[in-house]
């Protein structure tokens, strides 16, 4: 347990990431530093596809680290400080109002950078710590409760302390102490993580990896990324991550502006999501042992988007009732319970899923590589992520929402325009993600055969460096 909890603390520094840069980072650099929304989002585009294409030379790096502390842990003691000073500076840009369009690319890369320096190791190390089928589940869930912890705390205390009320997202006051709080908090928790799990994964790695050169490295990367499993998993989870950046990003606009939630309704908002992260707990892992991962992920994408997209249908249809109320806001937030935790289950299973592909890679080559695997897994995830802001930014623009818009002030065909461009979007990736992870080649049966085979090779040949043929 102490392992579990240590190892999934770190995610928290992802979870204040992934909640900045979704719900807050749009609506700051737009309506509050007056930014065209879609300038914006291309901005954040580019930061995250360069990001996305550093990824796994950060995870082939990480591979090749041979130290008496392990492959991962130096990492996860040197990046959490600049990490620290490049997040501060995101929410503070130099001279005190909006940067230049480079200038915010080039704060968004270097957050994005060092967080992978951060988050790639940590995920590379679950297929390490272990490889059992369902245990991996569970390190997976501890690490998405942390991470949503990490967010929803900076999202309560945005909410409540830094940006209380709508219009406290509206005014500039409050940024700036949101991003000291969460650059204090990530750098704390990635090194806590890295220092409880220092005795299990202090070691000299068992192979030395060869001379580094960059031919070898670009090698082993596109070598790794055309395992079969791989592909595949990849189409379904890039549909899934675009959907989850449209409906994050998206969020706070539905919110303030369809919706009409005041200060009370937005400081609930984050506890739904925590209780949605609850229930997840307690539900993803019998679906896995029923389900299997792959059809488990299929499942929970479909419900997700099926029951997210209701309330707004309804409310195309004038059947929902009137926005601002009690009644209102409380059946909204029915329907986010169960559509955030089916999200959530997708999401775990989908990482889930990439740990498998490691020894499917191993049988097949004689090598491991978490590492070149997990930063494919950010390089998908960050590429989607950045898609699916990217489009918020074109449904905005296209919707014909102003810089400086005010809620219970927009007319009605542009809130009917905003929802039904999302809508749209939302669903046609759901069904692309569905259909493509139920496909995912590797079910408990397949995985546990595979380590089977693999144990007995090793038996076999105790002095083995490959499992290759």
């Amino acid at each position: 347990m102490w392992l579990k909890l240590a190892h999934g603390s770190g995610a928290i520094a992802f979870g204040i990431k992934d909640g900045g840069f979704s719900f807050f980072l749009l609506i700051f650099y737009n309506q509050v530093l007056g930014m065209e929304a879609s300038t914006v989002s291309y901005a954040l585009l580019i930061a995250l596809l360069v990001d996305a294409f550093c990824d796994p030379i950060i995870g082939n790096l990480s591979d090749r680290t041979y130290t008496r502390w392990g492959r991962r842990l130096p990492w996860l003691y040197v990046a959490p400080i600049p990490l620290a000073i490049a997040w501060t500076l995101l929410w503070t840009p130099p001279g005190g109002g909006a940067p230049s369009f480079w200038g915010l690319v080039g704060m968004a890369v270097s957050v994005r950078l060092l967080l992978s320096c951060c988050e790639v190791p940590q995920l590379a190390l679950v297929p390490e710590l272990t490889g059992d089928y369902d245990e991996r589940t569970t390190l997976f869930r501890w690490r998405f409760l942390f991470g949503w912890l990490g967010g929803l705390l900076m999202m309560v205390l945005a909410y409540t302390v830094f940006m209380p009320g709508a219009d406290g997202l509206l005014r500039p006051d409050g940024y700036a102490a949101y991003g000291i709080a969460g650059a204090l908090l990530m750098a704390l928790a990635v090194m806590g993580s890295a220092a409880g799990q220092h005795r299990e994964v202090a070691r000299l790695p068992a192979v030395k990896p060869p001379p580094f050169t960059a031919r070898n490295m670009f090698g082993e990367i596109v070598e790794a990324f055309s395992e079969r499993a791989f592909l595949i998993w990849s189409v379904g989870a890039m549909a899934a991550y675009v959907a989850q950046g449209m409906t994050f990003s998206i969020a706070n606009y539905l919110n303030l502006f369809v919706w009409e939630f005041g200060r009370p309704a937005l400081t609930a908002y984050p506890a739904i999501l925590f209780f949605s992260v609850v229930l997840m707990f307690f539900l993803v892992s019998p679906m896995h042992r029923r389900f299997g991962k792959p059809r488990s992920a299929a499942i929970a994408v479909i419900c997700s988007a099926g029951i997210m997209l209701i309330p707004f249908a309804l409310y195309l249809v004038r059947l929902w009732p009137e926005p601002g109320g009690l009644a209102s806001t409380l059946l909204f937030f029915g329907f986010l319970l169960c559509a955030n935790t089916m999200g959530i289950i997708a999401m775990i299973s989908a990482n889930s899923m990439v740990a498998e592909i490691v020894e499917a890679f191993q049988e097949r080559t004689g090598r491991r590589a978490e590492g070149s695997f997990y930063a494919g897994n950010w390089f998908i995830q960050k590429c989607a992520t950045g898609g699916g802001i990217l489009i918020t930014g074109q449904i905005i623009s296209l919707s014909g929402l102003s810089t400086d818009a005010e809620p219970g002030t927009i007319p009605q065909a542009t809130l009917d325009s905003m929802i039904l461009l999302y809508g749209g979007g939302a669903l046609a990736m759901a069904l692309i993600a569905a259909f493509w992870l139920h496909r995912f080649p590797i079910d408990r049966s397949a995985h546990e055969a595979r380590l089977s085979a693999l144990d007995s090779f090793v038996r076999a040949d105790p002095d083995h460096r490959s499992v290759g043929p």
